[in-house]
């Protein structure tokens, strides 16, 4: 996972885009495997970032590997 940060039981990472389009292109992009999984992050846009928060809900906001898993799928979608 690169550059993710893990602090108060969340993993945290901010995407920067070149455009506010590219930003919301890699959010829609990312909808199908975050509803195929039901594993939804908190995530904002500003302009050309995407700031994500992951935590499992169900497992008393706590870090599991259903998060390591969605923080890897963003990384790798981010770096197509």
């Amino acid at each position: 996972m690169n550059n993710w940060k893990e602090e108060n039981n969340t993993l945290i990472k901010t995407f920067e885009f070149t455009s506010f389009e590219e930003a919301m292109q890699f959010m829609q992009d990312a909808t199908p495997f975050i509803s195929k999984t039901d594993h939804h992050p908190t995530w904002s846009n500003t302009y050309n970032r995407v700031q994500v928060i992951i935590t499992t809900h169900d497992a008393g906001n706590k870090v599991t590997e259903k998060d390591h898993a969605l923080a890897t799928y963003l990384d790798e979608l981010f770096n197509q």
